[in-house]
């Protein structure tokens, strides 16, 4: 018989699972990961209203993607584009950046699988007699480990090409040169901290899950345990 069982450490632990791996997928998908030396405006680049020369604009580099502004012939006009600038993967600017996507990928697929599997842990608490929490929290480790070297890998590509027309010619490995750090960058660290919480945490949710109070409520019958 299922038991659905929710607790506050699982149902928090199934929402830390799910907000971890959007985050990682949004940062990975971004083109926000290096943000670009101001590009000054041109003579052409006049704001009809105010008369004056537009903002000079940041143009922004992703793994396989990037931002920049294009002209139109309305001079008053420039729209952002953004968009891969890679169409295969072995276009990406960087072999560092190439292992980076590849360890970056493998740990978001893990993480939206966690989550995935996160949301039926309220009916399903173990597989094989093996607590699925604990199973989980494995797997959200060893994607941690995945993302960490991701994230390690990435600042050495810093002196490809591509970064270099972004950040000017004294960018290189693990030197930023006329560049800053993006959000995504920032929300890609921000994750790998969470998932190891996520990771530990999952011990908590299985201690909640399996404790004494739920085996009383099961044993008087209740199908919907629902516990602080």
């Amino acid at each position: 018989m299922c038991h659905v069982i929710v607790t506050c450490r699982s149902m928090l632990w199934t929402l830390l699972s799910i907000v971890v791996a959007f985050a990682e997928l949004i940062a990975f998908m971004s083109a926000d990961w290096l943000i670009g030396k101001a590009k000054p405006s041109s003579s052409e680049d006049v704001d009809n209203r105010t008369g004056g020369s537009q903002e000079p604009y940041h143009p922004t580099l992703g793994i396989y993607g990037r931002c920049t502004r294009i002209s139109h012939m309305q001079l008053s006009r420039r729209d952002t584009l953004c968009g891969p600038y890679a169409e295969n993967f072995s276009e990406i600017a960087s072999g560092f950046w190439q292992a980076t996507a590849i360890f970056l990928a493998m740990g978001i697929m893990i993480l939206c699988a966690v989550a995935f599997v996160s949301v039926f842990t309220m009916c399903v608490q173990s597989i094989m007699k093996k607590s699925i929490f604990n199973v989980c929290g494995l797997l959200q480790g060893i994607a941690g480990l995945f993302l960490i070297l991701g994230l390690i890998l990435y600042p050495a590509g810093w002196g490809c090409q591509k970064a270099v027309s972004y950040c000017g010619p004294y960018a290189s490995a693990y030197k930023l040169g006329d560049c800053s750090l993006g959000w995504a960058f920032y929300t890609a660290i921000g994750g790998t901290v969470l998932t190891f919480i996520c990771a530990v945490f999952s011990a908590q949710a299985e201690i909640a899950t399996s404790s004494d109070k739920v085996q009383e409520e099961i044993e008087e019958g209740k199908n919907l345990i629902c516990l602080l």
